[in-house]
């Protein structure tokens, strides 16, 4: 036992070398702005750049969107699946899955063929619907993330008793969707919903594509002209993935806690 305890370690001590020294490395190489000296003027020039205060702040907007949306279109799905047509899973999760199959360059040259100034439905004449292209992507894009965490946090619960229980006190389908299903599948939507942000926030194809002002094609062209920049964006944008992953550790931890309360 204590061997294979040894040796367990030792796999994860390489493994974690592996991984946090090229991170250690990028980090370091950031810091060199300033000759001679270690310094944070690499991630000072990136902070003060309004370029990039404007195109992440966009990309974060656009990805609160697509939460909003996905939630109003997965939730609802997902427990009607589950509670009226349990035999339409198979279809449900295998079109959930095709956003896996299906590079985002090929869906957003679909968008731009369907949408553009010739076509009955022109999306594309206007910012307005261009941003709505740009959120029905991300969606595409978070899909399988988004249905399989909820999905999940919906069979740890019993729909069937939690709806005919709200229907003998006289709740509606809205009141029993938004006041007993959603707080109960809270974990799963917040899992689903942090994925989602950071696929949307780094994404490129599709913003670059459908030429908007996002955070990834602000990353590629920093990428492309500057130095130091881009290793200081790498590590930022690294912190903004693992406070994600923080996030939903903790609000997981909190409904299992309410719900040992309860």
């Amino acid at each position: 036992m204590n061997a294979k305890r040894i040796w367990s370690w030792f796999v994860v001590a390489i493994s974690a070398f592996y991984f946090i020294m090229p991170l250690v490395a990028t980090f370091e190489f950031s810091m060199r702005m300033r000759r001679g000296e270690y310094s944070f003027d690499a991630y000072r020039s990136v902070l003060s750049d309004q370029q990039f205060a404007s195109t992440f702040g966009y990309s974060v907007g656009m990805a609160l969107i697509t939460i909003v949306m996905n939630s109003l279109l997965i939730v609802p799905t997902a427990y009607w699946v589950r509670l009226r047509m349990p035999q339409l899973r198979p279809v449900i999760e295998f079109v959930t899955l095709l956003p896996l199959v299906i590079p985002s360059i090929v869906v957003v040259f679909g968008y731009l063929r369907l949408y553009n100034s010739s076509s009955f439905l022109p999306f594309t004449n206007s910012d307005t619907g261009t941003n709505i292209l740009l959120v029905f992507g991300f969606m595409e894009m978070s899909l399988p993330y988004m249905y399989r965490s909820v999905d999940t946090a919906m069979r740890t619960i019993d729909v069937n008793v939690l709806t005919e229980a709200a229907e003998s006190l006289g709740a509606k389908w809205h009141t029993i969707l938004f006041r007993c299903i959603f707080p109960n599948v809270l974990t799963g939507v917040l899992s689903g919903a942090f994925i989602s942000f950071a696929i949307a926030v780094g994404e490129f194809t599709m913003p670059s594509l459908l030429n908007r002002p996002a955070f990834g094609p602000y990353l590629a062209l920093i990428g492309a002209n500057k130095a130091y920049e881009p290793p200081a964006l790498a590590i930022i944008a690294f912190a903004m993935t693992w406070i994600s992953i923080i996030l939903i550790n903790i609000t997981t931890r909190l409904q299992k806690g309410a719900a040992g309360a309860r």
